[in-house]
């Protein structure tokens, strides 16, 4: 069985090396080519895809009894739930919409599971050249760091964070939790990149972070709040038979004082 500091180490090694050819892609002429998928609303570059290659050949070499679960790479996402192999899950530009438009807020994002739980998490920003980890159990840290929640009390003083879907046919309710949000809190950010925007609550650069998401985008960011001191859960009631791990619908993380005021200030809008 893979050792989750050895992972963890060789998990950063990659990003670095993944982080540096995101931002050659950019340098080239006219910059990485660009397309859409999810009938022609979510934008993908060949950076992405390049970058998700290299982690996943890397990752191939190096483990290759594990899985792995790569956004560009045809993730099957079925029965998830129930997998207790070692098995990666990868974001390979957190922040595709910000990358595409050269705005220094994107992330690769490399999760290593074993037995069901996050055992080893990276989210890095090539941009700022910071690199967020967590192995379990070890605690959280930025550039070998260690960092914690932020210590807000009052939603009223609270900064938070959320993002919106590719497919607009649930806005109108977003819409009412952000106001409801806008109204009890001191402000709102909107940053573009999940992984990120989560371990910024980590760090407590923000202090409640929510939102609908794809299991790539939040994998390695759970564990980074987590040890941080974060509360990592969900606004509804996760589904009976589904791990909390990898549910994906009305991610919550805040710091311990402000999980539940946030909740229930969400859950009044359902």
């Amino acid at each position: 069985m893979s050792d989750r500091h050895e992972v963890l180490a060789f998990s950063q090694a990659i990003a670095r090396q993944a982080g540096a050819l995101m931002l050659a892609e950019l340098k080239r002429a006219g910059g990485p080519q660009q397309h859409y998928k999810q009938a022609g609303q979510e934008l993908v570059t060949e950076a992405d895809i390049k970058v998700d290659r290299l982690i996943c050949e890397a990752i191939a070499r190096h483990y290759p009894e594990h899985q792995i679960l790569a956004e560009e790479s045809a993730p099957d996402l079925d029965a998830l739930s129930s997998v207790n192999t070692p098995l990666w899950i990868i974001d390979p530009i957190d922040g595709t919409v910000n990358y595409a438009h050269d705005h220094a807020h994107s992330a690769v994002s490399i999760a290593w599971l074993n037995g069901g739980r996050v055992q080893s998490a990276v989210v890095y920003n090539p941009f700022s050249d910071e690199m967020f980890t967590a192995s379990y159990g070890d605690g959280a840290f930025l550039n070998d760091k260690k960092i914690s929640v932020g210590s807000k009390t009052e939603m009223r003083r609270a900064l938070f964070a959320t993002g919106f879907p590719y497919i607009k046919e649930d806005m109108a309710r977003l819409v009412r939790r952000l106001e409801v949000m806008l109204n009890h809190c001191a402000d709102l950010r909107r940053i573009g990149s999940a992984a990120l925007d989560i371990c910024w609550v980590a760090m407590g650069r923000l202090d409640v972070y929510y939102e609908n998401l794809s299991i790539w985008d939040f994998a390695a960011a759970q564990l980074i709040a987590q040890e941080a001191g974060a509360c990592y859960g969900h606004i509804m009631p996760v589904p009976d038979g589904v791990s909390p791990v990898f549910h994906n619908k009305n991610i919550l993380v805040a710091n311990p004082a402000l999980f539940d005021q946030a909740r229930a200030l969400l859950r009044s809008v359902e």
